[in-house]
């Protein structure tokens, strides 16, 4: 029922209109992590505004065992990039937080993506830039994000699109099956991105598209993350005084 073509051809229209209106003439800032979903984004804005106008941001915390699969991206792709080793960043905010204040371990896991998302808007307010934001929906849909981390941006192209759509257009704007197929890992204990949720990304995509789904304790679980997650695809609350 996914109609590939169609689906790339609209999004890339979409780029080209949201930069008409939102950023003539500006570039597309990508955060490259070497997986799918900043592998697809990159590609999409390459073929919506030309290589040229599209800059990468390898952003390593210290040493990381897979950033080849970056590299591998933006030399697929020709597109300008920029290397920010963020651990010092990430070290200075840790060392200069109170002693009697312990950051919990959710702290110390989100704190390096908000600072990446800072250094994006860094380079992006340098270099005449927009953020693109590279969520998919399966992540989105249970919170598998960080708030104000890599769950930011100016644009969203794959923010309704599942895991394996988004895989799909990998595929036909020929992008590596390493990068296509590459499977994420959070980077802390060494888990997988499916290890963590405990569910598949095959089954959340279905049960999203489909309301289909056989394990009765993942659909519990599916449904309870969507709930208490909720709050992160919403725009701030904000109070309206009644004047």
């Amino acid at each position: 029922m996914f109609d590939v073509k169609k689906v790339c051809d609209d999004c890339v229209a979409w780029i080209r209109d949201f930069y008409e209106e939102n950023g003539k003439g500006c570039n597309a800032v990508v955060g490259i992590s070497g997986g799918k979903d900043s592998s697809v984004t990159a590609a999409l804005c390459v073929k919506a505004l030309g290589v040229d106008r599209v800059i990468g941001v390898l952003m390593p915390c210290g040493e990381q065992s897979d950033i080849n699969a970056s590299y591998t991206l933006v030399n697929h792709l020709g597109i300008k990039y920029y290397v920010v080793n963020i651990k010092e960043a990430v070290e200075g905010v840790k060392n200069a937080i109170p002693s009697e204040l312990e950051l919990t371990s959710q702290s110390l896991t989100n704190l390096p993506a908000r600072i990446r998302m800072t250094t994006l808007y860094a380079v992006s307010q340098s270099v005449n830039g927009r953020v693109a934001n590279t969520c998919n929906l399966s992540e989105d849909w249970v919170g598998y994000s960080t708030r104000y981390g890599d769950a930011a941006g100016d644009f969203s192209p794959l923010a309704n699109l599942t895991v394996t759509e988004v895989k799909a257009i990998g595929r036909y704007l020929g992008l590596p099956e390493s990068l296509v197929e590459k499977v994420p890992i959070d980077g802390l204990s060494g888990k997988t991105d499916e290890e963590n949720l405990g569910f598949t990304y095959d089954e959340l995509d279905r049960y999203i598209r489909t309301g289909e789904i056989e394990n009765t304790e993942h659909k519990e679980l599916i449904d309870r993350r969507h709930k208490v997650n909720l709050f992160k695809l919403q725009m701030m609350p904000m109070f309206k005084p009644k004047i």
